[in-house]
This record gives C-alpha cells, sequence and structure tokens, in this order.
C-alpha cells in the first residue's frame, strides 16, 4: 500500500495530470485527487497524492513543501486519516 500525502494551497485551475507531474520526479505516483466542489465542481485548492513507497513519499514532502506553484505556497505533508463526522452514518441529509 502506498502513502498518502496531503498538498494544500493548490492553484484552482491545477489538474490532476499537473499534479501527477509535479510528484513524478520524486517517485511512483499510484493516484491523484484535486478535491472538487460537489456544487460547481471547481477546485477547493487541495488533493491528495499516493506515492508507492514511504521513502519516496518523504522525499516529496521534503522538497515541495513551501514551494510555489503558479504563484501559490505549497503545504505538503502526510495525509491523516479522514475524521468522521457527525451523521456520516445516516446516509443522507438530516430532515425535519
Amino acid at each position: 500500500m502506498g502513502k498518502n500525502i496531503y498538498v494544500g494551497g493548490l492553484p484552482y485551475s491545477v489538474t490532476e495530470d499537473q499534479l501527477r507531474e509535479l510528484f513524478s520526479p520524486y517517485g511512483v505516483v499510484d493516484a491523484v485527487r484535486v478535491i472538487t466542489d460537489r456544487a460547481t465542481g471547481q477546485s477547493r485548492g487541495f488533493g491528495f497524492v499516493e506515492m508507492r513507497t514511504e521513502a519516496e513519499a518523504q522525499q516529496a514532502i521534503k522538497a515541495l513543501n513551501g514551494s510555489q506553484l503558479q504563484g501559490r505556497r505549497l503545504v505538503v505533508n502526510e495525509a491523516r486519516p479522514q475524521e468522521k463526522r457527525p451523521g456520516d452514518n445516516r446516509g443522507g441529509r438530516r430532515r425535519y
């Protein structure tokens, strides 16, 4: 299983292909996901990259954290597990 990396501060115009290209020099990129707004489809300015190994992930984090992409400063670190939100187990919207 690969190592998941959080990438924040992304330009809203960045594509998954551009993000993959940015991380590729540091190792094998298994997956890339730019998070988008459900309603508008526009990027929310962050995403996730999955690298093949821990060593490759650490090398990418060290090299890219604080770097610039299209004039924006990137925040690159180890992704934390997604926190459970209240109401996640309901399967839908709260109705009164």
